[in-house]
């Protein structure tokens, strides 16, 4: 096994570590080479219950007496925390995920961020008075949810911790987390340095565990007030359900197909590094990858062109060799984009470029060479469905009517991006775009921590990132003082 600087075999509750209820672990293996990389608790309802008691003793004491300013202050020192720490939190990240050594380090100071971030808005989410009857002061008041489950998919652990654990603590919550059971290293991590910076006992509580099991009991538990999941629309779906049995507000932050639209007018110097790395960013296992490029036709051979070289420099290699893309998460998520390429291949798609895989790799490994398709039909399954690996479809557009009508044919809305020199045509193209972000002559933004994400249709619902967060882990009370 790699070398892990801490057990990784517990579940974290009430400010200590003890061994999970069922007494068992599941294997945590490395996506470069397919060895053991740790054992990690088997977390079930029971370490859930223990959690959510605990969360909800920090709300009675310690922490929810805690002022806003207060909260910040623990924000921050945690933020501090991990920026001291981010070189072995990259480690671990790019060891577990699979991803290259620079994308771990850049999700550590996005953690960093965002705990910054949310460390100073905590005394900054404000009410207001409401101009009403004579006689009356009415006003609002934003409110903690209580305790709020986190349910954290393999992708970005990091970072999906940061921008909803952070949003909940600076609210005033008190946090279970349920990490993914093929990439929980960090969280891990993320609960020692919670608890070195100062966090009050069972404000933060980290379960690991099958989904089935440990998350299953927390997305169905009478004792959470919220919950936010981050994953496949399927798996929201039933964790949607099963808080509906308990009337829990949920935010969803599902799948995407997401479109850049690129005109005739773009600077394409400026557009490509975007057009490819969004879409090969994390092996492609990304829910707002640019996975559909869509080309004006006047350009589209030239725009091919350009990208099918950017595709062959592409250099694919193991997490800690720090190139270009890494392998994807496990030998399923392998087979499943194999299975589209093979799809393609049978449909005698125009694959027009590939990746190269690094010399010397592990047979072990899960590895799959970035693949780019071009002259996709767009209501083709390799242009609709998300495939979640390192493969972008190339569509031809005529004018903004049909780009607009392309760009919105799928399931999905959650990013969009358009590359234009027309400001006019910028503007339309963004309100009309069904979707939660919409990016002009760039895409993502560097990651956008202060911008609100999120999507509409099967993309899911709620928002992450920025103030709306805030909102979003927080309830409105509205009191009206008569006074006469």
């Amino acid at each position: 096994m790699s070398h892990i600087p801490f057990d990784t075999s517990g579940v974290f509750i009430a400010g200590l570590w003890r061994p999970c209820a069922s007494g068992e672990t599941l294997p945590l293996f490395n996506p470069s080479d397919g060895s053991l990389l740790a054992q990690i608790a088997r977390g079930t309802a029971a370490d859930i219950d223990a959690a959510v008691a605990a969360a909800q003793a920090a709300l009675d004491g310690p922490w929810g007496q805690l002022t806003a300013a207060e909260r910040g202050r623990v924000l921050h020192r945690m933020s501090a925390k991990v920026l001291e720490q981010a070189d072995e939190l990259a480690r671990l990240e790019a060891l577990d995920v699979g991803k290259p050594l620079k994308q771990g380090r850049a999700d550590a100071l996005a953690l960093a961020r965002y705990l910054e971030f949310y460390g100073g808005a905590a005394d900054k989410v404000m009410g207001e008075t409401i101009p009403f009857a004579n006689g009356y002061t009415a006003l609002t008041l934003r409110e903690p949810h209580g305790v709020t489950g986190h349910i954290v998919p393999w992708n970005y652990p990091m970072q999906i911790i940061g921008r909803s654990v952070g949003a909940a603590l600076a609210m005033g919550n008190a946090c279970v987390l349920k990490p993914a059971e093929e990439a929980c290293l960090s969280a891990l991590a993320f609960a020692r340095i919670a608890d070195e910076a100062g966090l009050p006992a069972g404000a933060l509580n980290v379960v690991p565990g099958l989904g089935e099991e440990a998350g299953a009991g927390l997305s169905g538990h009478a004792g959470v007030q919220h919950l936010s999941f981050t994953g496949s629309v399927s798996v929201g779906s039933m964790i949607q359900a099963a808080a509906a049995k308990h009337t829990v507000p949920v935010t969803l932050e599902l799948g995407g197909k997401s479109p850049q639209l690129v005109f005739a007018d773009a600077d394409l110097d400026a557009a490509l590094p975007f057009l490819v790395n969004a879409g090969i960013q994390n092996a492609g296992q990304t829910c707002s990858a640019a996975s559909r490029i869509l080309v004006e036709r006047s350009i589209f051979d030239d725009v091919v062109a350009r990208m099918a070289t950017r595709y062959r420099a592409l250099r694919v290699g193991a997490a800690l060799s720090d190139l270009d893309v890494g392998p994807v998460i496990s030998a399923r998520q392998r087979d499943v984009i194999e299975g589209y390429l093979a799809l393609a291949r049978q449909g005698g798609l125009n694959i027009v470029a590939e990746a190269a895989l690094a010399e010397g790799l592990s047979t072990g490994g899960y590895f799959v060479r970035p693949t780019l398709v071009a002259d996709v039909p767009a209501t083709h399954r390799l242009a609709q469905e998300e495939i979640f690996g390192p493969v972008q479809v190339v569509i031809p557009f005529e004018g903004e009517a049909e780009g607009l009508r392309i760009a919105n044919g799928t399931a999905f809305g959650l990013v969009a991006g358009v590359w234009t020199r027309d400001g006019g045509r910028a503007l339309r193209m963004a309100r009309k775009l069904k979707c939660g972000q919409v990016f002009v002559n760039n895409y993502g933004a560097g990651g956008g921590i202060e911008l609100p994400f999120g999507g509409v249709k099967a993309s899911g619902h709620g928002r992450e990132k920025g103030f709306e967060a805030l909102y979003g882990f927080s309830t409105l009370k509205t009191v009206a003082i008569h006074h006469g």
